[in-house]
């Protein structure tokens, strides 16, 4: 048998790894999508499905650390679950995984289209689709050093947008800032004025199953580690910050929302930071806000097509797939890899545009349940980890990073996420998730026995 590698080149420092954690997280569901969210959940119903939901994510980044430590590979979960449940198993999470982010870059290309249209309104949308193609594809084709700069200041970006919004919301919310509609400090009347639950308590629950989906994009410091210098160091530190960071900009932000809108009226036309920065009367308040979204989505973009790329050279690297997917340029770049998934990128555009209401519809429900089931995989292969590490004879104290409160937390973790996927169920609008993904998920497993690779 041929020497395997690992990992690709070490290029990745720890202000990458968090930035590239943070940029697969915030996008449009936060600049978009959040105002909806408090129409539907109420203020206090959202923040506590944010709270739960940062915590549900925490208390799976916490396993993925461990496992990211002790065996820092490229491709790193799907590894983990072939190694730790079995390698039907690791396949169908490399593919549920490779599908999520490479429908992602369908939308995301078509999304920067249109935002780009709004400036320049005669110009067609499939045009600057392209252009966002190829720009995507060349940053992620030159090498990793240049991906993770790009992302480096694509999610800079973003933070400091969000940062802004929160401060300047803040003295609004104070009275200190001025904002149209009233004559004095807003403070938190909007928040309790309509009771704890307007819409009812169930809101909270359907609105803790977008909140997963929100938060999917941390899992992606796993996939870096196979690429991070000092993993050890690097890989816990990016846990620990990301978390805060997220509370603090998601939860942060609703709180301005839910305290300047009233509930009722967020999220019906537009996105709440262009409203709120119009009522301040900030200039160019849509401008500068369409930016940020669009820096959002070629972010975005860019996390998928580095997430979905790793992922087939992980498979090819294993010998799943055939080896030409690990082939690499001197720069260590998996061009064979990358070529395919960008492929998948252009063909879930294609499906958006003509086959929306059936292919397309049937790949998004899939791959917007994909990412909880992955989360469950990892949790699983880190209590298998650690039984199998402590059965061979090792100690704790050997581990650089352990999960804290095992075998409580990654329980929790299991139990809440299943919890999730169950959840779906009652709500109408994602139950075709689950007819979707259950039959798909089983036929992944289908295809790997049919298919997997015949030993020596």
């Amino acid at each position: 048998m041929s020497q395997q590698n690992e990992h690709l080149a070490r290029k990745m420092e720890a202000r990458h790894i968090r930035m590239i954690s943070l940029g697969g997280v915030i996008g449009t569901g936060l600049f978009l999508s959040s105002g909806y969210t408090i129409h539907e959940a109420g203020p206090l119903g959202t923040i506590l499905a944010y709270l739960v939901g940062a915590i549900l994510v925490y208390a799976v980044m916490l396993c993925l650390g461990e496992l990211s430590v002790a065996m820092p590979y490229t491709g790193a979960f799907h590894v983990y679950a072939k190694q730790f449940i079995g390698p039907a198993t690791g396949f169908t999470v490399a593919v549920l995984y490779w599908l999520t982010w490479t429908i992602a870059l369908g939308s995301e290309f078509t999304a920067a289209g249109l935002i780009m249209q709004t400036w320049f309104p005669h110009s067609p949308v499939w045009l600057w689709s392209l252009l966002f193609i190829i720009l995507i594809f060349l940053v992620n084709a030159f090498s990793v050093r240049l991906f993770a700069e790009s992302e480096f200041w694509f999610a800079a970006i973003k933070v400091f947008a969000i940062v802004g919004f929160i401060l300047l919301g803040g003295l609004a919310v104070l009275g200190i800032l001025p904002i149209k509609g009233y004559s004095h400090a807003p403070l938190f009347t909007n928040i309790f004025k309509d009771g704890l639950f307007p819409n009812g308590i169930g809101g909270v629950f359907t609105t803790m199953l977008t909140v997963n989906f929100a938060f999917s994009g941390t899992e992606l410091i796993g996939i870096t580690a196979g690429e991070a210098k000092n993993p050890d160091k690097t890989i816990p530190k990016a846990i620990h910050t990301t978390l805060w960071r997220l509370v603090i900009f998601f939860i942060g932000s609703i709180v301005i929302m839910s305290c300047l809108i009233p509930y009722q009226q967020a999220g019906v036309t537009q996105s709440p930071f262009v409203h709120i920065f119009k009522l301040m009367g900030i200039p160019f308040a849509a401008d500068l806000m369409n930016f940020v979204v669009l820096t959002a989505i070629v972010s975005a973009a860019n996390s998928g097509l580095y997430a979905s790329t790793r992922m087939l050279w992980s498979l090819g690297n294993e010998g799943t797939l055939p080896k030409y997917f690990a082939k690499t340029t001197r720069a260590g770049s998996p061009l064979v890899a990358l070529c395919f998934s960008m492929l998948g990128g252009i063909l879930a555009l294609l499906s958006s545009v003509f086959a929306a209401d059936s292919v397309y519809l049937i790949l998004v429900s899939i791959s917007g349940l994909a990412v909880v089931l992955v989360w469950m995989a990892i949790v699983l292969a880190e209590i298998n980890f650690r039984k199998q590490f402590l059965a061979k004879g090792h100690s704790l104290a050997e581990l650089k990073f352990k999960t804290p409160y095992f075998p409580i937390l990654p329980y929790f973790a299991f139990g809440a996420s299943l919890l999730s996927c169950l959840l779906i169920y009652f709500d109408k609008n994602q139950r075709l998730a689950l007819y979707c993904t259950i039959p798909f998920v089983l036929l992944c497993y289908l295809g790997y026995y049919l298919c997997k690779p015949k030993s020596r």
